[in-house]
């Protein structure tokens, strides 16, 4: 079976087109493919298909083989994988994903695709599209949390997949692998949930720490910085378009006035090769 190894400011991911090649047993598949020491080594595998709604379709599972419904890194760089590789030829492109269609506004230069601005559509705020326990139709905004004994401010975010973001001092301070996986399982999030840490540097400027569902502590998260742009807007510590500075490197997000949150970054291509079918 033919892959490419591809990421988006180090969210690495393993990206199998299938329109060619068959992948029967995907959770399996990314489970191996994804161990640093005996696979490939990335975040998840990433399956590139034909879509009856889009011009392609795009299926994520997680290092641990949980499929996700969305992940922003990852179609920026299915974006790239489809137009350099002639799936789709189109400078603007519509993906199909867990989370809905997406639309996406690609920059070429000399035939290859160097960033990408992805419309990651608009998100969902009350509890039970999260999904949270709680009230329906209400709002988790700097709520309080008790994580381990500690209380926690958080704000929750739904990008076509769920996000709990606390805003600290320093994220440098965070111990993230201690704290990251008990928010994520945390019985508030019946479908666990991203976790996300972040430090504010002025209005327009933010840096972020992830422990991601299902795959850990990753170098970034796409939907989790326009989660980070949502929340940080509505409860008035930032302005509605951010710098976001995650540990693999930079987007830019707006929260623009039609609610939408739009996400512009660079997609890179590693390496391809051919991993064993037994």
């Amino acid at each position: 079976m033919q892959f490419t190894k591809m990421h988006g400011i180090g969210n690495d991911y393993v990206y199998v087109n299938v329109f060619e090649e068959t992948a029967e047993d995907p959770a399996q598949l990314a489970r191996v493919i994804s161990d640093r020491h005996f696979g490939v080594g990335s975040d998840g595998l990433i399956l590139i298909g034909p879509s009856s709604v889009a011009d392609v379709r795009m299926r994520m599972f997680n290092a641990d083989g949980s499929e996700a419904e969305m992940c922003g890194n990852g179609i920026r760089c299915v974006a790239k994988y489809s137009y350099e590789h002639g799936l789709c030829a189109k400078k603007e492109m519509t993906i199909e994903t867990g989370g809905g269609v997406k639309t996406l506004q690609l920059t070429v230069e000399d035939g290859c695709v160097n960033k990408v601005r992805v419309d990651m559509g608009t998100p969902r705020l009350d509890r039970q599209d999260i999904p949270m326990k709680g009230p329906a139709n209400k709002r988790c905004a700097d709520e309080n949390l008790k994580v381990a004994g500690e209380e926690l401010r958080c704000t929750c975010v739904n990008m076509g997949n769920p996000h709990c973001v606390v805003f600290v001092e320093n994220t440098d301070a965070v111990p993230l692998t201690q704290i990251g996986p008990k928010i994520e399982n945390h019985s508030a999030f019946p479908e666990r949930t991203n976790v996300h840490f972040v430090e504010v540097l002025r209005r327009d400027e933010i840096k972020m720490v992830t422990w991601e569902r299902g795959s850990g502590v990753t170098l970034a998260c796409g939907t989790g910085a326009s989660a980070v742009c949502v929340a940080a807007a509505i409860t008035g510590r930032t302005n509605r378009n951010i710098l976001a500075h995650l540990p693999g490197g930079d987007l830019e997000l707006e929260f623009a006035r039609d609610d939408h949150v739009y996400m512009t970054g660079p997609a890179t291509e590693v390496f391809s090769g051919e991993w064993p079918e037994s």
